[in-house]
């Protein structure tokens, strides 16, 4: 294959990529919204039943599917680059040191897992939640391609890297990388297998075994991250997943968890809701009514507008989609602010835009949750957020 070939084939590999990733990205922005009711009255179900009522099961049974289905769309929206992304500076030793803590129990004792941990393999820029999510799938699968035992490495390293790649692997650009390989002893992957192993829903797992989703996520993960992720198989030899991440010299940020709710969840003051979904807003409306909260509807940002324009009292909280028809969420809240200095905004998205997230929308007073959520998970967000009124 010549370079110019090379480069070709790369070009049209990665349109194709970025055109499914648009599609499972709109698909799973607006199932979001869908799961977001399931969920929400089966949480409402679930806190009113009791725990004894035959109802109380079934609640739970669709509760649970609803789960289900919400992770199948994290997983695409994974894929296509549009989960909401907090990357923070990581020691790579310590992101996969303490994953490795789970892995034997998900991989079982027929494999034999070990660690390889370069000293100075350094840190880089990402989400630490993503990233387990990537460990986990590359073992998962591992463990998957050696039903009769095998065995599983993760090494770290430091790398430099002159940008220099072969066959048909992405080039990547020169620089200074830290490397994460999963190495395992499996049944191995043959060339073709290779060409669509990270689209999402190829699978050559049993119906009931695999999505396809897995390794379409640790690719939109990774490109996120700023990386690069290259395989090296033959079918009877054994996987070898190299995940390169710029090296950053910055020091390694506190992962201390947020304070958790105490499980108080009422409040006082008012909340405007601009949400163009009705059963959505209609959900959250009077959930949070039942909490305290006087509640203003819109069904979009002119309306907001309007409604803000005839009340008389002050707004202590904006909750709103990101995107809504003739205003957008960010828009709706600057113009707000300027008659609520002092008002707090949740932006609700089925997926992170990036002029949100990456261009300073996001300042202080501002949360962004991404969908589907529970309608409890804004209750403690607010609580968190300190937003109420005291009389």
């Amino acid at each position: 294959m010549t370079e110019r070939q090379r480069l070709e084939a790369e070009l049209l590999q990665a349109q194709k990529m970025e055109a499914v990733g648009r599609l499972a990205g709109g698909i799973a922005h607006d199932f979001n919204n869908i799961l977001m009711i399931v969920r929400g009255y089966a949480e409402i179900l679930l806190e009113r039943l009791h725990p004894e009522d035959p109802l109380h099961g079934q609640a739970a049974q669709i509760m649970k599917a609803g789960n289900r289905a919400a992770e199948l769309t994290q997983r695409l929206l994974g894929f296509s680059r549009k989960q909401v992304f907090e990357p923070k500076i990581l020691n790579v030793n310590d992101v996969v040191s303490e994953i490795s803590k789970m892995l034997p129990t998900l991989l079982g004792a027929h494999v034999d897992f070990s660690l390889e941990l370069s000293a100075d393999a350094g840190n880089v820029n990402a989400d630490p939640i993503q990233m387990e999510q990537v460990l986990i799938n590359l073992a998962v699968n591992s463990g998957d391609a050696m039903p009769q035992g095998g065995k599983l490495i993760i090494s770290t390293a430091a790398r430099d890297l002159e940008g220099a790649t072969s066959g048909e692997q992405p080039a990547v650009l020169p620089g200074r990388y830290v490397e994460i390989c999963v190495r395992d002893t499996g049944c191995g992957i043959d060339k073709e297998t290779v060409r669509h192993i990270f689209e999402p829903f190829f699978t050559t797992k049993d119906k009931d075994k695999g999505t396809g989703l897995g390794l379409s996520t640790v690719y939109g993960i990774v490109k996120r991250s700023g990386g690069y992720i290259l395989v090296s198989s033959e079918a009877g030899t054994g996987t070898t997943m190299r995940i390169y991440l710029p090296l950053v010299e910055r020091e390694v940020e506190s992962l201390t968890p947020d304070a958790k709710s105490n499980g108080e969840m009422r409040g006082t003051g008012t909340v405007l809701i601009a949400e163009d979904e009705q059963a959505l807003r209609e959900l959250v409306a009077a959930r949070m009514r039942a909490e305290g909260y006087e509640v203003l509807e819109a069904e979009n940002g002119e309306e907001a507008l309007a409604i803000a324009g005839r009340y008389k009292g002050d707004i202590q909280l904006l909750l709103t989609d990101v995107i809504m028809p003739k205003l957008r969420g960010p828009e709706l809240a600057s113009r707000l602010r300027l008659r609520y200095p002092g008002m707090k905004v949740i932006y609700m998205s089925g997926y992170t835009e990036s002029a949100l997230a990456q261009d300073g929308m996001l300042e202080r007073n501002t949360v962004l949750l991404q969908k589907p959520f529970t309608v409890r998970k804004i209750l403690e967000v607010i609580q968190q957020m300190n937003v109420h009124v005291r009389s």
